[in-house]
C-alpha cells in the first residue's frame, strides 16, 4: 500500500456508490495531466484522486447524462485541487 496508494482507493471506490469509479477515473485523468505538465508532483496524485472523491457527492446514475454531469464535476473539483498543489 505504501508503494502503490491509489491500488487501495481503486479496490474501495469499487464497493462504493454507482458513480464512484467515473469520480476517480476523472480526477485521475486530470491529475495525471496536470503531472505531465509539470504542475503537480507525482506523489500528488492519489491526493487529488482521494481529495476529489472526498469532495465530489456522489449520486445515483441512471443515465449518460447523470454520467456527463458526474464526470465534469469531478474533473472540476479535480482540477481546482491540483491548481492548489502546483509547483
Amino acid at each position: 500500500e505504501a508503494r502503490f496508494p491509489g491500488l487501495p482507493l481503486a479496490w474501495e471506490v469499487l464497493n462504493a456508490p454507482v458513480g464512484s469509479t467515473a469520480v476517480l477515473n476523472a480526477a485521475n485523468e486530470v491529475a495525471v495531466a496536470a503531472f505531465l505538465d509539470k504542475r503537480i508532483r507525482f506523489d500528488h496524485i492519489h491526493h487529488v484522486n482521494h481529495a476529489t472523491l472526498d469532495a465530489v457527492a456522489v449520486s445515483d446514475v441512471n443515465d449518460i447524462e447523470g454520467l456527463l454531469a458526474l464526470d465534469a464535476r469531478a474533473r472540476l473539483v479535480a482540477g481546482q485541487i491540483a491548481e492548489r498543489l502546483e509547483t
